[in-house]
């Protein structure tokens, strides 16, 4: 499928779970297989690490099992709080956290795939790859930026991934 894999290559893969996981919900009102999504998109390769990016807002049992179900699965989770501000606003972005991440273990791997559909992903994949790092992106094609699609070395359309990747 991804013409630039290769079995040699060390990859790390840094899942943006809420875009993928809304994206998944608002287009198909269905669940991701991270597992199955994580295994296509590591192929033959050697997986160096899979993090994914969460938000507890509730800690209910839901969002309990969900973590639970990511990490069976081997997913290493970053955990962060719901930020509930005085005049009722929510935050909950991991943005500069897997941007962080992504670059502290970059040297460790020849290929980063990137699972999210943000644009604000963009300045990170100019700078992996003038780094010499071979980016590739996974989204929904309806809710991926152009941009961030155009400047990946590849680009995994999950869109026509559903029957795999869907529960």
């Amino acid at each position: 499928m991804n013409p630039l894999a290769r079995s040699d290559q060390r990859v790390s893969v840094f899942i943006d779970t809420q875009n993928i996981y809304h994206s998944s919900k608002n287009l198909y009102d269905r669940k991701v297989d991270f597992k199955r999504l994580v295994d296509i998109l590591v192929g033959e390769r050697s997986v160096i690490n899979v993090l994914a990016y969460v938000i507890r807002a509730e800690f209910t049992p839901r969002e309990i099992d969900f973590f639970e179900a990511l990490v069976s699965q081997g997913i290493r989770l970053r955990i962060k709080d719901l930020q509930v501000y005085p005049d009722g606003t929510k935050k909950a972005d991991w943005d500069i956290g897997i941007a962080v991440d992504v670059i502290r273990f970059s040297h460790l791997v020849d290929v980063i795939v990137l699972v999210t559909g943000d644009g604000d992903f963009l300045p990170l994949v100019e700078y992996l790859q003038g780094q010499g790092k071979q980016v590739e992106v996974a989204g929904f094609s309806q809710t991926t930026s152009s941009r961030l699609k155009e400047s990946a070395d590849f680009y995994y359309d999950l869109s026509e991934l559903i029957s795999f990747i869907l529960i």
